[in-house]
């Protein structure tokens, strides 16, 4: 057998294996989200729905970040009239700035309480709603039996699940389908308009079923989500356009 034929023969049995565990293939009904390239990480190049995303921050910078690049995606999702629960022991989230991602923040049932392990049981009991478009968490650490439980959950409801861990002080194994850690990085200036860019995010991909792991640089504009390019200025360029002007 010719290498080629190999080639051909894994990459038919790799497509045949998604089909049998349930991964969608590309067709008209499936809406993208909307990352460009990164989306092409996933499985058949389609963003995984109904099964839990875990993000992971390690200070504050890294948590508001993560939340707002959750709300876009968020906001992708629930485009058709959706409901999330937020789920949370914290009262850091302002709802109002939900708009900014697409998110209509009357859409959104905020859940707070008082212990963790409330909060994991809140998300595996929403993930069972079928009415439901996605449930997200804010938990400190999940091990691999709890992330279990909340697959199970969405592999028969079909709810998309995102958990977000602050400062994990362990990172271990889950079931979850990927694995995300977002950074804050400069903002994408508009050309030709001076003042505060749009939110711009380092986005790692650190392990995805049936995908492949990467790294983008991802901006969210009034459009939605733009991949970084070395068109945009950056805010360092700025200066020495105002001495070029006369203006600093």
């Amino acid at each position: 057998m010719l290498l080629t034929e190999k080639k051909a023969l894994i990459g038919q049995l790799k497509k045949d294996l998604l089909v049998w565990q349930g991964v969608p293939q590309k067709s008209a009904d499936v809406l993208p989200m909307g990352l460009g390239p990164l989306e092409e990480a996933f499985p058949n190049g389609i963003f995984p729905r109904g099964v839990i995303h875990e993000f992971v921050s390690f200070d504050r910078v890294g948590g508001a970040v993560s939340c707002g690049f959750i709300s876009g995606l968020l906001g992708k999702l629930m485009c058709n009239g959706g409901i999330c629960i937020w789920i949370s022991c914290f009262h850091t989230l302002f709802p109002t700035a939900l708009k900014s991602f697409g998110v209509v923040p009357e859409h959104v049932i905020f859940v707070r309480m008082e212990r963790e392990k409330d909060v994991l049981w809140a998300m595996e009991e929403a993930l069972k709603c079928e009415g439901i478009t996605a449930v997200l968490a804010e938990i400190h650490h999940l091990d691999f039996v709890q992330s279990r439980r909340l697959q199970l959950a969405v592999e028969k409801s079909a709810v998309t699940g995102f958990i977000l861990q602050h400062n994990p002080k362990l990172l271990g194994a889950t079931a979850c389908a990927a694995r995300w850690k977002i950074s804050s990085r400069p903002s994408q200036l508009e050309d030709g308009l001076p003042g505060i860019g749009y939110p711009s995010w380092d986005i790692s991909l650190l392990k995805v079923r049936n995908g492949n792991p990467g790294c983008w640089q991802m901006t969210w504009t009034a459009e939605g989500f733009e991949p970084v390019t070395k068109t945009r200025q950056e805010p360092s360029d700025w200066a020495q356009s105002y001495l070029n002007q006369g203006l600093a």
